[in-house]
């Protein structure tokens, strides 16, 4: 629930300079995926002696910053990603964001910092995307994407929590992560680099989680894959989750198998969804360790159908191919065959896109 206007610490300042209609048409036209900035920000201060203040919605530009700022030398940030959709009726509709709030705080807390309170988390991401309704596109072409994210902006060196931060959100008109999430992507193992270790930040959504990803990717993609997974820290034999999102695989038993969140798991909000539908269409869904042996001998002998990866960027991806150093493997006909995951991703995003009756009170109206 978004703080009413009594209780809202947020000021609303227009830009003077709204993108022109055309223009705005134009952009959201073929938007890609982050590069395609709405025209407004949320920026709301927070210090030990005022607590969170100053919140304003106004025209998006740089943030000032000291060159001592905590955030530059000691990477306390975290961010959250969240989208906004237009229903078949023009409404902007808003998928789980009580839950986006909710990690937010959580990540805040992995990180030593300020949690904001969720009211105020959610009034700010209401009044964003209401001010810019007007780049939320047509359901056939994307939606909104949300960053919400908090950094520590106290001017020091030395290694202790901030006591000052902003808390700030833009948005982006986005297309699909993927080029075509129907069909299988190739996924390159990453060996050696993980992604978090037991008692690390794996649970909080951080930059440095990110971060110590992109070596890996790097080599994903020098091996003509579009995405990396990680193995666990210890063993470096079971699967954890891809660089930014998690895995579900799908037996043929109407079984569905996905790593279980154990501290190195980022909670994922559409990973929690996909349970959610997956047990009321009759499957069997299981939070269990699952190696990179199994896959690969699973796939092999048919008993694993399909994979996909999962989150709110690329919604539910299938993986068509496996690869690392000792070989590669293909998941059913090369990720071309995908009735689960088509299944799951479409009653999702029907969800998500006011398409359909929404049994599990998920969608939020803006």
């Amino acid at each position: 629930m978004s703080q009413t206007k009594e209780t809202s610490i947020l000021t609303i300042e227009p830009t003077d300079h709204p993108t022109p209609a055309d223009k705005r048409k134009a952009m959201m036209a073929n938007p890609g995926f982050g590069t395609t900035f709405s025209d407004h920000m949320v920026v709301i201060h927070y210090s030990e002696e005022k607590g969170w203040h100053n919140g304003r919605v106004m025209a998006r530009q740089p943030l000032p910053l000291d060159p001592a700022a905590s955030v530059l030398h000691y990477a306390q940030e975290i961010f959250e990603g969240m989208k906004a959709y237009r229903s078949p009726e023009n409404e902007i509709l808003l998928f789980r964001p009580e839950e986006n709030a909710r990690r937010f705080r959580h990540s805040a807390e992995v990180m030593a910092m300020e949690p904001i309170p969720e009211e105020i988390f959610l009034d700010a991401v209401h009044k964003l995307v209401d001010i810019d309704r007007d780049w939320v596109p047509d359901g056939e072409v994307g939606s909104l994407y949300i960053r919400p994210f908090q950094i520590a902006s106290q001017p020091f060196l030395g290694v202790k929590p901030a006591k000052e931060y902003i808390f700030a959100i833009i948005a982006c008109t986005v297309g699909s992560y993927f080029k075509d999430a129907t069909k299988g992507v190739p996924i390159w193992v990453s060996e050696n680099h993980v992604r978090a270790v037991p008692g690390g930040t794996g649970t909080a959504k951080c930059g440095g989680n990110y971060a110590a990803s992109l070596t890996a990717q790097a080599e994903g993609y020098a091996h003509g894959c579009a995405q990396v997974v990680f193995l666990d820290a210890i063993e470096r034999r079971w699967i954890e989750e891809l660089g930014g999102m998690n895995v579900f695989f799908v037996m043929n038993d109407k079984t569905l198998i996905t790593p279980p969140l154990k501290g190195t798991i980022l909670h994922g909000i559409t990973r929690k969804s996909i349970i959610a539908l997956a047990r009321d269409k009759g499957y069997t869904v299981l939070e269990q360790p699952y190696s990179l042996d199994q896959w690969r001998e699973d796939a092999k002998s048919g008993k694993l159908l399909e994979a996909f990866a999962c989150g709110t960027a690329a919604v539910i991806t299938s993986i068509g191919k496996v690869c690392d150093t000792h070989g590669d493997f293909e998941i059913g006909e090369n990720g071309a065959n995908n009735p689960v995951a088509n299944e799951l991703r479409e009653s999702l995003i029907n969800l998500q896109y006011g398409r359909a009756e929404d049994p599990y009170g998920w969608v939020k109206r803006v």
